[in-house]
């Protein structure tokens, strides 16, 4: 799977070096370190739930009213999250505490990542979502479930 990512980044056409490409993937197809069975990935963990402060939808960190999450802040548009074919589906965006926040381009938060003890991305619902991986030379590669994808287009 791993190798799958960074194929897909190779193939991403040249985006700026802190897009991060958005691939759809199968949750039965991912290695378990990654999926939500694994301990630190539940959906149930307090430190994943959407309830947790720093998670939080009331947590104005997290909304895009705040100038760092508008899609109107320039910086948003070096941190665009592209498809393999160039579309833009979001932006993402980190807050204090070290939240990823992953908008639409309508600035609607459609997902996060926790702070710590995970890679995984949850719904603002808190479902799982699917997963953050790191890339050879920096960056990131979101792959998530074709179910998570589809709220990027709502």
């Amino acid at each position: 799977m791993r190798l799958a990512l960074a194929t897909v980044v190779a193939l991403v056409t040249t985006p700026a070096l802190a897009d991060a490409p958005l691939i759809v993937i199968e949750q039965s197809q991912i290695p378990f370190d990654l999926g939500p069975a694994h301990p630190a990935n539940k959906p149930s963990r307090m430190s994943n739930s959407p309830n947790s402060a720093w998670n939080s939808a009331a947590n104005s960190a997290n909304s895009s009213s705040a100038y760092e999450n508008r899609p109107s802040n320039p910086a948003n548009s070096e941190r665009l999250i592209i498809t393999g074919d160039g579309g833009v589906m979001g932006y993402y965006s980190t807050n204090a505490g070290g939240v990823l926040n992953l908008f639409d381009v309508n600035g609607r938060r459609v997902a996060y990542r926790p702070a710590r003890g995970t890679r995984s991305l949850f719904s603002t619902n808190g479902e799982w979502c699917g997963t953050v991986d790191g890339v050879r030379g920096g960056g990131f590669v979101l792959g998530v479930t074709r179910s998570c994808a589809a709220r990027f287009n709502r």
